[in-house]
């Protein structure tokens, strides 16, 4: 299940301009123009030797500053509920998470659907540090049923748009703005 939007996610984060503009074909301007963020700031995306066994999700994207294990998921209703071998592959993600210090992501795809038809969700992890721990703040998590057990809703996820705007909005390294008084390279030559 899921290597058409396996490839689809892939070719998004990995911003390639064919994929974004594919999937924000029918989107707001404004939601376009947040989802071409990631083309100046891709990602590597490489899909999970393994697909969908133990905590490695479907894909991993890696950037210098970040890295997402992701289970890609499609579905033509709006809810997944998690259970035996879907269950199994969240709590091996969460355990992941946990011994890693990573994020992991559910990326939901909402067959005919027009305008943004991807939705990202976290899996909520315990001990992430520095800039994970700040985007974990953003991104929602899975959602609960009424007996505690976690599961997808394309209702209460992230639109992929406002994502890609999140994770790609800062400069990296070149953003980063120096103590005043300290040395840089060009003080300590001139």
């Amino acid at each position: 299940m899921g290597t058409i939007y396996e490839r689809e996610l892939r070719s998004v984060l990995a911003g390639e301009l064919k994929g974004v503009r594919a999937v924000t074909r029918s989107c707001s301007e404004v939601a376009r123009a947040r989802a071409m963020r990631v083309i100046q700031r891709p990602f590597l995306v490489v899909r999970a030797a393994g697909s969908g066994s133990e905590g490695t999700g479907d894909l991993l994207a890696l950037r210098g500053d970040m890295c997402f294990p992701i289970e890609v998921k499609s579905s033509k209703s709006d809810r997944i509920y998690l259970s035996g071998r879907t269950m199994k592959q969240y709590k091996a993600l969460k355990s992941t998470g946990e011994r890693c210090g990573l994020l992991p992501l559910y990326a939901f795809r909402l067959k005919g659907v027009r305008g943004d038809s991807w939705r990202i969700m976290r899996v909520e992890v315990e001990g992430l540090s520095g800039k994970l721990r700040h985007l974990s703040r953003s991104i929602p998590p899975l959602p609960l049923t009424s007996r505690g057990s976690p599961h997808l809703d394309w209702n209460a996820g992230m639109p992929v748009h406002r994502f890609l705007s999140l994770v790609c909005k800062s400069n990296g390294a070149s953003g980063i703005v120096s103590e005043p008084g300290a040395k840089t390279k060009e003080s300590v030559f001139s």
